[in-house]
């Protein structure tokens, strides 16, 4: 569902919320998410344009959150890297599809594709680490 990059972008930024205490170079992220160095590196600067990390150079440099995971909404995150109608797409990929010209699936999709929107539109970095730790499923509320 999501794109790689949008997935790579929080495993990144999920390292990083382990490490508040200081700057972490892109090549340490990179090995700790098994993300490929020159691609982390993009994103890591798309996502330091958005304003969700820091970036410093020379020795002392590094990446660090900009803002605590609690304040980082997941939307913010992915924003960059997906389609503006993530995750309300047509689901067979029809251009024009909606409660007036649906699709065979639309229907079916149009639910959740609204809860997968919430999710996104509401769940923080924070809650997603907290979910992780406790080994429970990021899946999407119900409600």
């Amino acid at each position: 569902m999501l794109s790689m990059t949008s997935r790579y972008a929080l495993r990144a930024l999920g390292y990083l919320a382990t490490h508040p205490d200081r700057q972490v170079f892109a090549h340490e992220i990179a090995a700790a998410t098994e993300v490929p160095i020159n691609y982390l590196s993009k994103i890591l600067h798309t996502l330091a344009r958005q304003g969700l990390v820091k970036s410093g150079r020379g020795r002392r440099g590094g990446f660090r959150l900009a803002l605590p995971p609690d304040r980082i909404v997941l939307r913010q995150v992915i924003a960059p890297f997906e389609d503006p109608d993530f995750p309300r797409d047509c689901l067979l990929g029809r251009p024009f599809c909606s409660d007036g010209n649906p699709c065979q699936a639309h229907a079916s999709w149009k639910p959740i594709s609204e809860q997968v929107s919430r999710f996104f539109e509401t769940a923080t970095l924070a809650e997603l680490l907290r979910r992780e730790a406790a080994g429970t499923s990021p899946s999407a509320p119900t409600g």
